[in-house]
């Protein structure tokens, strides 16, 4: 199944509302279940963790910000990887309670949320944005290979090795703290894109657009917007 197929299905899913907010996988049989369901069906049958091809974040949200550049909002890179690679570890961001060996994409699934319509996000009124990151593309321009290996150092990995905070937050800031964005930080890009397009800090144009440019290059998003009027693809 290619990238756009996998689009097409979260756009399907999400029109007939069989897709839970937040937090979803996608199996290989073509289901999305919510992470609830996984976690439950796990305890009954822990190979559904082989069988998980993508993770699917579905939500709403206040900010353009969020709709042009969903992956510098939310940071799933990192715990995908070191699940695929095959670690655990709790918290909010967790992918369950075992590796994902198969584990492939980020999908992330969003809407504006109707309840707060701001003048920029007039332009997203009846849209739903799907972008789409292959995990090992995005964590390989990340440098996450060379970060986890000087973190984890010579520790032997085993099944269901779990990782502990210090060690989680150490990759997570290594990773984070490289100027890979037109020489900022993942942070300071945050920022600036959020000042832009949520603050109309129009003086920013020219950081953004080679902050953009960087998205593009680092991430290699697949990305389709589509009128929920139509649910067919629109430009924006």
């Amino acid at each position: 199944m290619d990238e756009y197929e996998i689009v097409e299905l979260v756009k399907d899913r999400y029109r007939t509302g069989s897709i839970k907010a937040y937090n979803n996988f996608l199996l290989n049989d073509l289901t999305i279940i919510s992470e609830e369901s996984y976690k439950r069906s796990y305890q009954h049958n822990p190979s559904i963790s082989k069988q998980v091809i993508g993770y699917v974040n579905n939500y709403t949200t206040n900010f353009v910000s969020d709709l042009e550049s969903p992956t510098l909002q939310w940071d799933f890179i990192s715990p995908a990887y070191l699940h695929k690679i095959g670690y655990v570890f709790g918290g909010l961001r967790s992918l369950g309670p075992s590796p994902l060996p198969n584990l492939k994409y980020i999908i992330y699934c969003i809407t504006n949320n109707t309840g707060y319509m701001g003048i920029t996000l007039y332009e997203f009124k009846d849209k739903l944005v799907i972008e789409l990151v292959d995990v090992d593309v995005a964590a390989n321009n990340l440098n996450l290979p060379k970060i986890v290996s000087s973190v984890l150092g010579s520790k032997l990995l085993s099944e269901n090795n779990t990782i502990g905070y210090d060690e989680r937050d150490e990759i997570d800031k290594q990773m984070r703290s490289q100027k890979l964005f037109a020489d900022h930080t993942w942070d300071d890009a945050w920022r600036i894109v959020r000042l832009y397009f949520d603050k109309n800090d129009r003086k920013l144009s020219k950081e953004v657009f080679k902050i953009s440019e960087a998205y593009e290059r680092i991430f290699r998003p697949y990305r389709v917007v589509y009128s929920t009027k139509t649910w067919q693809p629109v430009l924006v």
